[in-house]
């Protein structure tokens, strides 16, 4: 997934962040989380879950999922496992946080790079089906 928010001006616009943005969202508490995730997920209609190691088990990871739910978008689960983070170490793969009814993916196995556009737009097509 690196560099694929080169087609925007930037990795802000192309709603990406950094860690010490998401950082700084968490030490205003409870309120202000939910309250960030409610402003990111607006103009979106699908939401793609990157599934690593530890994402089951992240704090905010249900919450956002099931605002996404909630608010009517399409659902894509993304295994991440095997890719190589800024140090070069990859990690095991995890449990999947999605209910089974969601499809997944392998970003390595299933050529992520060339069919991510297909698989978000399959996940918009069966949202209410």
């Amino acid at each position: 997934m690196r560099n694929s928010w080169v087609t925007k001006p930037n990795r802000e616009e192309a709603g990406y962040i950094d860690a010490a943005s998401w950082e700084e969202v968490k030490k205003k508490g409870e309120d202000a989380i939910k309250n960030w995730i409610k402003n990111q997920l607006e103009g979106t209609s699908v939401t793609i879950v990157l599934i690593g190691a530890e994402t089951s088990e992240r704090d905010w990871v249900q919450y956002e999922i099931d605002s996404s739910v909630k608010r009517g978008n399409g659902l894509v689960g993304i295994f991440i496992h095997g890719l190589k983070d800024k140090d070069g170490n990859t990690d095991g793969k995890g449990p999947n946080p999605l209910s089974w009814h969601y499809k997944t993916y392998n970003w390595l196995s299933d050529n992520g790079y060339d069919n991510i556009g297909n698989w978000v737009e399959e996940a918009a097509r069966t949202v209410g089906k």
